[in-house]
């Protein structure tokens, strides 16, 4: 790209000023397009001299699939047989800029246990930009080389493991980011994960275990903005608004002979003893969810969520509906009974009955939340609960599914909110004001006789 524009340059004795405009728009289209989809990537290793200084990128440059596996082979190759994948659910190289400290300020950094482990590590490389194509591919790619599959680990489970220098070992940490969830501050989540990475690194240090880290996400957590095009010239418009581009993932669907239950959230999260887990990623969308368990016919319908190692365990999430008829709307009606929740031999309750419509529609509801500032809708059954969920536009159907789409949603919110009765009895407490002035106006009466000069005096006593 550089290249082409110093090109432009040299040229430019011999071009039109409309020739320049085409080019430098065409470049900038490249640019706009490039930018939503990288994320950043950091490596660094106990070992020496893995990356020399010359392979740090340009300022704009974008790392593709191949230039990642020229960067990624030595490593692999020389380094250590133990290798640290840290995948975050979302990150971008702005929120290094928002929450890393600046002017040398390491209070203010979300990023400590990060800055100081690359500034310590005998070999390091910050890649800003990596194509989100070949990010996509990185596990795969690791699990080739190093010929180990993957091991989805948490602290818990790294304390128990005994890591060997001379055998691969690939291990992949996840790392949660909830900026849409509302329920944790990117920041607060931000220093989670680096604390979470300074233990990790900590424990291999006390074992004095080579290691090889790359830090990473599955997709950026912020979208850059479009170049707008004025008629006429090159520029932004004024006041333009940032575009949103929110990925909408499929929802969940179980199928016997054909579809029968969905469920979808734009948010899933869980909290046990106030650690709070994304599970948005891992379950709409997901490749390899875990179904069993579940069951369809058409009176009960249970839809069964399984993950492994969430919170150092296997836990489970049952959502149980129930279809029945109710002669007085002579319909079919259903309720979701119960959530339960399954971990550790232990079975925690959820109330969900407030769930409920019509069997040929869905159900959907802004924010079902076990939390009180969220509703309640979710009332666990012993008091006080280890375990909270919110879901965030949550939606589900398990009767008369036709297709992988939903029904017309019947929706938890009233037709009369608190909104339109504040604006009902403001409208009328105005209405009442101007019918009592009107009839006050309408009321008065004028004079109809007057003083005569020539004539007896008039007296008047009263006026009605």
């Amino acid at each position: 790209m550089a290249a082409t524009v110093a090109a432009c340059l040299r040229q430019g004795t011999r071009r039109a000023p409309a020739f320049w405009q085409m080019r430098l728009l065409s470049l900038l289209l490249v640019v706009a397009a490039a930018t939503e989809q990288q994320v950043p990537l950091v490596l660094w290793s106990s070992d020496r001299d893995l990356w020399a200084p010359a392979t740090d990128t340009h300022e704009g440059h974008i790392t593709n699939d191949l230039q990642l596996s020229t960067y990624l082979d030595p490593a692999l190759e020389l380094g250590p047989r133990n290798v640290l994948l840290f995948l975050q659910d979302k990150l971008s190289i702005e929120d290094f800029t928002a929450y890393g400290g600046v002017f040398g300020n390491k209070q203010d950094s979300t990023f400590s246990n990060l800055e100081n482990a690359l500034d310590l590590a005998p070999s390091s490389l910050v890649l800003p930009a990596v194509d989100w194509y070949a990010v996509s591919t990185l596990t795969t790619y690791l699990q080739e080389k190093l010929g180990a599959s993957p091991l989805h680990v948490d602290l818990a489970t790294l304390r128990e493991l005994k890591l060997n220098a001379s055998l691969p070992a690939l291990l992949l940490i996840r790392l949660p980011y909830t900026a849409s969830s509302g329920l944790m501050a990117p920041r607060e989540v931000l220093t989670g994960n680096d604390e979470i990475i300074g233990q990790v690194l900590s424990m291999l240090k006390s074992e004095d275990v080579p290691y090889t880290a790359a830090l990473t996400a599955v997709r950026p957590s912020r979208v850059a903005r479009d170049v707008a095009m004025v008629a006429g010239g090159l520029g932004r418009q004024l006041l333009q608004k940032q575009s949103v581009s929110a990925e909408i993932l499929p929802p969940v669907s179980y199928n016997d002979t054909a579809p029968r239950i969905l469920f979808w959230a734009q948010n899933f999260s869980v909290a046990y003893r106030e650690r709070w887990e994304d599970l948005t990623s891992m379950t709409f969308g997901a490749q390899q969810l875990n179904l069993t368990g579940s069951f369809w016919n058409e009176s009960v319908a249970s839809l069964s969520l399984t993950y492994e190692q969430l919170f150092g365990t296997t836990v489970t999430f049952k959502f149980i509906l129930a279809n029945s008829f109710y002669p007085v709307s002579a319909r079919y009606w259903f309720t979701m009974e119960r959530l339960e929740i399954h971990s550790n031999g232990s079975v925690v309750q959820f109330n969900a009955s407030q769930i409920t419509g019509p069997s040929i529609y869905s159900f959907h509801c802004q924010y079902v939340s076990s939390l009180s500032k969220e509703g309640s809708i979710l009332v666990p059954t012993t008091q006080p609960s280890l375990w909270h969920m919110t879901l965030q536009h949550f939606q589900i159907q398990a009767f008369n599914v036709a297709g992988e789409q939903f029904s017309y949603a019947s929706d938890c919110a009233s037709f009369f909110s608190p909104g339109i009765w504040m604006g009902l009895l403001t409208s009328l407490f105005m209405l009442f004001i101007f019918t009592y002035g009107l009839h006050m106006i309408l009321s008065l009466k004028t004079m109809d006789r007057f003083d005569d000069h020539k004539g007896p005096t008039i007296t008047l006593t009263q006026i009605v």
